[in-house]
C-alpha cells in the first residue's frame, strides 16, 4: 500500500514540476524564456522547427561581424527579385549597408537580406550561415536561404534561436534597429526614399524592450524572439509557431521579471 502511495505521489509531483517548467503550455509549438542566460522555462526547446525570418538573425550577425556599416552595396538582381515582405529596390542600385540591415531587421525586408547576403559571400553565404551556427554550438541548426524561406533542409529550434539572438544582440547596432518604430533610409544617390515601420508590434508599447526580430512562413506559423530589460535583469523569449505572440510574449517576459532570484 505505501509503495503504491509513493508511485502516486511521484507522478503528482512530476505533474507539479512539469507544469511549473511549462506553465503556458498554449504558448507556442515550442518556446525558451531566458532571465539573465539562464533557461527559466521552456517546451520544446530541441526540437526543430521552420524558424521563418528569425533565419535574419544570422544575416545580421554575419553582416556586423564581416562588413563595414557605411560601405556602399550594390543591389543583384537576385535581391530585386525576392518576394513576401520587401522594400521594392530595384537591381543594380546602390545602399549602405547600414541602411539594408535596418530593411532586413526592422521591416523583414527579403530584398534588402538578400542584397547584404549577395554582398558579402554570394553563393557561399549560406556556407557561412551553417559555420557560424556550428562555431555558436547550435546543434540543431540548418540554413539553407539567408532570408527564412521554407526549404528542405532549412530548420533550427527554439534553443539554438535562443543562443544565436542573445549572441547578434551583443551588437548595439542590432539592438538600435530591432527598437525602432520606424525609420526612412535612401539610396547612395539619393533618388530614392523608402519609409521603414518596425514588424514588431511590442516596440514602444512594452516597457524595457531592447531588441527582438519577427517571422512567418506558412510552415513556422508566427514566430517571435524578443529582449526586454528591467530593474538589472534581462528577460528574452523565443516563440516558435505561436498563434497569440503579441499576447504570451508580454506575460511570459512579466512572469520572468516577477520572480524572486
Amino acid at each position: 500500500m505505501l509503495k503504491g502511495g509513493a508511485v502516486v505521489l511521484a507522478v503528482l509531483f512530476a505533474a507539479a514540476a512539469h507544469a511549473v517548467d511549462n506553465p503556458f503550455p498554449r504558448a507556442a509549438d515550442a518556446y525558451v524564456v531566458k532571465r539573465d542566460g539562464r533557461v527559466i522555462w521552456a517546451a520544446g526547446a530541441d526540437e526543430r522547427h521552420a524558424p521563418a525570418s528569425l533565419t535574419k538573425m544570422m544575416t545580421a550577425l554575419l553582416v556586423l561581424e564581416r562588413a563595414q556599416l557605411e560601405e556602399p552595396v550594390v543591389v543583384s538582381r537576385a535581391a530585386s527579385r525576392e518576394k513576401g515582405s520587401r522594400i521594392g529596390l530595384r537591381a543594380g542600385e546602390q545602399m549602405r549597408t547600414r541602411d539594408l540591415l535596418a530593411a532586413a531587421v526592422m521591416h523583414s525586408a527579403n530584398d534588402a537580406c538578400r542584397a547584404l547576403a549577395d554582398h558579402i559571400a554570394g553563393p557561399l553565404f549560406v556556407s557561412k550561415m551553417n559555420q557560424r551556427a556550428q562555431a555558436l554550438g547550435m546543434k540543431n541548426t540548418q540554413f539553407a536561404d539567408p532570408c527564412g524561406w521554407d526549404k528542405p533542409g532549412h530548420y533550427s529550434t527554439a534553443a539554438d534561436l535562443a543562443r544565436l539572438a542573445e549572441q547578434v544582440m551583443q551588437h548595439p547596432e542590432y539592438e538600435r534597429l530591432s527598437r525602432m518604430r520606424g525609420t526612412q533610409i535612401r539610396t547612395v544617390d539619393g533618388r530614392r526614399q523608402f519609409q521603414l515601420k518596425n514588424t514588431n508590434f511590442l516596440v514602444g508599447r512594452y516597457n524595457g524592450l531592447v531588441a527582438g526580430k519577427t517571422g512567418t512562413t506558412g510552415a513556422a506559423g508566427y514566430c517571435l524572439v524578443v529582449a526586454a530589460e528591467r530593474d538589472g535583469a534581462r528577460v528574452m523569449v523565443v516563440l516558435l509557431n505561436s498563434p497569440r505572440r503579441w499576447s504570451f510574449a508580454p506575460r511570459l517576459m512579466d512572469r520572468a521579471f516577477a520572480l524572486q532570484m
